[in-house]
């Protein structure tokens, strides 16, 4: 299951959590990332020892600039607040995602 968050819930939801959290940041008319979302959604069911989240930034801009977002796709992992890992843009793949939840677990 993926929990989406916005600006009020992504502090509580994903710098706050205990373990690590992936987010899924997406956009709205952003064509990879809704090409990506599927996949994502199928490794949310899949990885279950890990935390999945979802950021609208086209509705949490300030908060996506905060966070670093510059470009969309971006799947990151965080863990006690910190980002640990991230693919971004074109290097956001299936594999590349995959990859990267992998090596977190």
């Amino acid at each position: 299951m993926i929990l989406d968050v916005d600006k009020n819930t992504f502090g509580p939801e994903v710098l706050e959590a205990t373990g690590k959290v992936v987010v899924d940041f997406y956009g709205d008319g952003c064509v990879p990332c809704a090409a990506l979302m599927p996949h994502v959604h199928a490794f949310a069911e899949k990885y279950t020892t890990l935390k999945f989240c979802s950021l609208n930034t086209t509705k949490a801009r300030r908060l996506a600039i905060k966070m670093g977002i510059m470009g969309l796709p971006v799947m990151a992992i965080y863990e006690n607040g910190e980002k640990i890992a991230s693919v971004v843009k074109e290097e956001a793949t299936v594999e590349s995602i995959e990859a990267m939840i992998k090596a977190h677990i």
